[in-house]
């Protein structure tokens, strides 16, 4: 959880910078400042922005009382990956709680405050499955063990010196936790996240999805080399398993209509940087049968409903994998056994090529069910705004090679991750919450207009 943060001086040159503050549990807490956003953390989000205007949806369905629509309402299917900028209150509120300055009931307000307000936005874009936008969670990857980057909530079995998750491009990284015994255990379960927010989608016409970390990743906890003494590494897979197992149930019982699993650290598997050595360890395939463990609990009908979302990282507007072509990663992706696929590809640099080995890889029967992928055509790591029509053309251009009834459109990654990043590139994490909803809207208009061309 150790959050260095990259701060510009004048002239673009880079430095790390670590907030003064006392860590909990001796782990480094996340520095706020940022030379591109300057005092912003101390500033509330102004009230009243302007909506977004959304389109609605005509097909619907009934789940317990309130009128829903479906993820098939449009002939490309769209979806959103998971995750927003939290707000400058928010970002501050878990600041303030880290220091001890507010309690716990306060920073709960604030949550609720900004995953109503995410719901409801998102609603108005014409997006088909809504999103709190993980404002509750510390991060796509920590929510399960630790309530903040700052280290409130983490379990006594767990130190802070665990692996880097990812070193970005920027300088910056990401750093997880060490299991020094066990049983592992789940602290907090995606799906009582989303229990807290489901009701904002009521009376919206929508139904909800919602982001689980992927077992592979949690499997850094377990050091790379060595053992813990008393729990074997293949205990820790059982009781891994076993949770993420319950967590994706938990969030079908809750009443998310989908449930995708974040493998970012698909693609880092094969980077082989020496600063941060399981990225040479060879364990991609390790990745996919774990991940795979989990899928095979599922029947061929609930797995449609799981996807697999796959990117090169999207932290503080920086990546930590880009350079490693997809063809490290492809068809490897495609052996898990998930109903679809959230690839990132707006961003990249050859997209044609990868679609021909999308085309190539994906399958029509993955232990029977047939697997669609969802292209990112919309960059959350740029706060330039897709136009609809670029997007109906990467997806007319995708058909080439994908199927028509295999092909989707997401977003590249989710918006912002970690609960803390002051997306440098957008200027504020206010301003990129609007950029957000812009983008899901042309993705979800573009979408649309590819259809039309295509003939749907």
């Amino acid at each position: 959880i150790l959050d260095d943060r990259l701060a510009r001086n004048d002239d673009g040159l880079a430095k790390l910078q670590t907030r003064a503050t006392t860590p909990r549990n001796s782990i480094e807490p996340s520095n706020l400042t940022c030379a591109r956003c300057g005092e912003a953390f101390l500033r509330e989000r102004k009230e009243g922005k302007e909506e977004l205007p959304g389109d609605q949806v005509t097909k619907e369905t009934k789940t317990k009382g309130t009128t829903l629509s479906t993820p098939n309402d449009m002939p490309i299917p769209t979806e959103v990956v998971g995750s927003l900028p939290r707000p400058l209150y928010l970002q501050k509120a878990y600041a303030d709680y880290d220091a001890g300055t507010i309690k716990q009931d306060e920073l709960i307000a604030a949550q609720d405050k900004a995953a109503e307000d995410s719901v409801k936005r998102m609603a108005q874009t014409g997006e088909v499955l809504l999103s709190d936008g993980e404002q509750r969670a510390s991060s796509f990857a920590t929510y399960p063990i630790i309530d903040t980057l700052g280290g409130a909530g983490l379990a006594s079995n767990l130190a802070a010196n665990g692996q880097y998750f990812a070193i970005f491009d920027d300088g910056h990284h990401r750093q997880l936790p060490r299991l020094t015994s066990g049983p592992f255990k789940y602290r907090t379960y995606a799906y009582d996240n989303f229990k807290k927010s489901a009701p904002y989608a009521q009376g919206t016409g929508h139904a909800m999805k919602t982001a689980v970390i992927a077992p592979s990743m949690l499997y850094l906890l377990y050091p790379l080399n060595g053992n813990v003494e008393g729990y074997p590494k293949d205990e820790f897979v059982k009781d891994l398993v076993n949770e993420c197992e319950k967590d994706i149930r938990g969030c079908f019982e809750a009443g998310s209509q989908r449930v995708s699993m974040d493998f970012t650290e698909g693609r880092l598997a094969s980077k082989k940087d020496p600063r941060n050595p399981w990225t040479g360890a060879e364990l991609l395939k390790t990745f996919v049968d774990l991940n795979n463990k989990v899928l095979e609990r599922f029947s061929a009908e609930e797995r449609e409903n799981i996807g697999i979302h796959t990117c090169p990282g999207g932290d503080c507007d920086s990546v930590h994998s880009g350079e490693v072509p997809y063809a490290s990663l492809l068809p490897s992706l495609f052996a898990m056994n998930a109903g679809y696929f959230l690839i990132q590809l707006a961003s990249e640099r050859d997209k044609t090529s990868v679609y021909k080995q999308i085309g190539e890889s994906i399958r029509r029967d993955a232990n029977g069910v047939k697997q669609v992928a969802f292209i990112g055509v919309t960059n959350p790591l740029n706060p330039k705004v897709e136009a609809a029509e670029e997007v109906a053309a990467d997806l007319v251009e995708a058909s080439k090679y994908i199927a028509k009834d295999q092909l989707g459109a997401t977003d590249d990654c989710g918006f912002s991750p970690f609960s803390i990043d002051v997306k440098p590139k957008h200027g504020s994490p206010d301003f990129a919450r609007d950029v957000a909803m812009q983008k899901i809207k042309a993705r979800v208009e573009g979408a649309k207009q590819a259809s039309d061309e295509l003939g749907f």
